[in-house]
């Protein structure tokens, strides 16, 4: 079976940082190990319940989309196996499929959100404003309604137990200079409308997804963290898709779905989440990873 795990334990490996889903180590020569925990956060609040091998279907979906868009923007993977920087007598088997070693980046202070269909915070934003993260929109669109084009809407990039907030782009601006904004609003915008198309000729549409940037020592711009999960983007079965409603999805809507009828405050600590909710989440990351990279996890353990 999948491993499960919720954090990573590595001794003499120094912990940087415990996140939401990941747990990230330092090692030599100006690299991280990062292990995608089987940990799920919702509405930026760690679950109580583990989505059991969550982490391996994302990092091998994450590496899946690095890779397709290397072309587009470098990115933090290094080539060096995780069984090769693993501390002496730690199990590689409930590592090596959902942990990466990577260049070690100065983190960019905000996530790069590329849109192309009106839902969730962004659908929210409209009802009030008419807007997006500063952008008017046409009036009279519909809850998931393609936009006339994909947009890009900043964010700030929330500690754990805080709530990330949509920016406009001038506050990015006033955040991290504009060249480098301009840079990342259309990379952003270029690897979401590469992905969008390669998922649509797999029947899946890609609603919006979020990115992070991070540079090097001299400067030099990074793709990192994830990229293209059910973790960071919003997948659709184009078959089941609807103007109106929250459409089904791939990803861990159906969790947020779950707990926006659940009563529950969106503050600490969450509800726990039936089985079937569970195995529901699961089970859609899971298909994602299959119909998008190719890859059975399931099959593999069989």
């Amino acid at each position: 079976m999948p491993t499960t795990l919720r954090q990573a334990d590595l001794p003499n490996l120094e912990l940087l940082h415990r996140g939401k889903v990941r747990d990230i180590y330092a090692l030599p020569e100006e690299r991280l190990l990062i292990v995608a925990s089987d940990r799920l956060s919702a509405f930026d609040v760690i679950m109580p319940d583990l989505i059991p091998g969550k982490g391996e279907l994302l990092t091998q979906l994450s590496s899946f989309w690095f890779g397709k868009t290397a072309d587009l923007m470098p990115n933090h993977l290094l080539p060096t196996t995780v069984a090769e920087v693993l501390p002496p007598r730690v199990n590689p088997t409930l590592y090596e499929k959902r942990a990466v070693v990577v260049r070690r980046l100065q983190p960019i202070p905000v996530e790069a959100i590329a849109r192309g269909y009106l839902i969730g915070s962004g659908w929210k934003d409209y009802q009030r404003h008419g807007s997006v993260s500063g952008i008017t929109l046409p009036v009279g669109l519909k809850q998931a309604q393609r936009l006339p084009e994909p947009i890009f809407t900043p964010s700030t990039k929330a500690v754990v137990g805080r709530h990330d907030e949509n920016i406009d782009f001038d506050t990015m601006v006033a955040t991290i200079g504009l060249e480098l904004a301009n840079r990342i609003r259309h990379t952003t915008l270029a690897i979401y409308t590469l992905a969008a198309a390669y998922a649509a000729e797999r029947g899946i549409i890609l609603a919006d997804t979020k990115l992070e940037f991070g540079t090097d020592a001299r400067g030099k711009l990074y793709v990192m963290d994830e990229m293209l999960t059910p973790d960071s983007s919003r997948y659709w079965p184009a078959d089941a898709y609807r103007v109106g409603i929250s459409p089904p999805s791939y990803d861990k809507q159906f969790v947020r779905n779950w707990l926006e009828n659940s009563h529950w405050d969106k503050a600490p600590p969450a509800p726990r989440l039936p089985a079937g909710v569970i195995a529901h989440t699961r089970a859609m990351y899971t298909l994602a990873l299959k119909r998008l990279a190719d890859i059975d996890l399931d099959n593999h353990y069989v």
